[in-house]
This record gives structure tokens, C-alpha cells and sequence, in this order.
């Protein structure tokens, strides 16, 4: 797809839904580029198909590379709070033609994959600021 294009559905798909910033949309694509390499790097050159978790997989690392310990803090200035607004993303540009889905893809498919604090925080803070295990009481 070319560029000018996609820049003009992502600015329709935003003053439809305004809830993503349009940074959040180029960002998905490229982290779509990252996994479907990494899957054919595992798969000795052979693309496939992507899954939701496999995609959240590979925003995860995209992001931790691109902007470390401020991962969280670009995504949320993007208003990407959770792992279910990647699939509101994701479906958005389905919606729009951007993105190819399967019939077993759904929005769901993104929930529950992993808390931000955990995926983009935690592995950035010190061994003492490590939150510390709930104490198990005696008895």
C-alpha cells in the first residue's frame, strides 16, 4: 500500500475514532513488519498469517527496541493504555482495508495479553524497586 494512502485512511480512521493518536497506527505497522519477520526468521523464510498474541508478542519487543524504558509512556501518550487497544487498533485498520484478517481473528483475541507495567516498566527498574511478593500469611 502506499504511503500517501495509508496516511489518508489513518486520517479518516482517526477523526473517526479519535480514542488512538495517528503515531499509534504508523507504530502497529511497523511492529506488524517486525513479527512477520521474526515468525519467518523461525520459520526458515516462510511468512504466514499472524495471530493476535503473536502480534502483541512482537509489539512488545518492537517497542522495548525502539523505546525502552519509555515504551509505556509513548504508548499511552498515543492513548494505548492496554493490549485490547492494540486489537481496537488492529480492527480499526481492518475495518478500513489496511489490514487482512482471518475468519477465526477477533478483537478479542487481544485481551489478556499482558499488563503494561510488567511488559514495559519492570524490566527497566533496578533489582531493589522490584515489587516485592505479597507475604503469605502464617498459619
Amino acid at each position: 500500500m502506499q504511503e500517501t494512502c495509508f496516511d489518508e485512511v489513518v486520517e479518516l480512521i482517526t477523526t473517526d475514532d479519535p480514542r488512538y493518536k495517528r503515531e499509534a497506527y504508523l507504530f502497529l505497522r511497523e511492529a506488524l513488519d517486525f513479527t512477520q519477520k521474526l515468525i519467518a526468521r523461525e520459520n526458515q523464510g516462510q511468512t504466514r498469517h499472524v495471530s493476535g498474541q503473536e502480534l502483541l508478542e512482537g509489539i512488545r519487543q518492537y517497542a522495548l527496541q525502539e523505546f525502552g524504558p519509555m515504551s509505556a509512556t509513548v504508548l499511552e501518550e498515543w492513548g494505548v493504555h492496554g493490549c485490547r487497544d492494540f486489537g481496537e487498533i488492529v480492527f480499526n485498520m481492518v475495518e478500513t482495508g489496511l489490514l487482512a484478517k482471518t475468519r477465526t481473528d477477533r478483537r478479542e483475541d487481544f485481551e489478556g495479553g499482558y499488563d503494561f507495567t510488567e511488559a514495559f516498566r519492570k524490566p527497566f527498574l533496578p533489582k531493589g524497586k522490584l515489587p516485592q511478593p505479597a507475604k503469605q500469611p502464617a498459619g
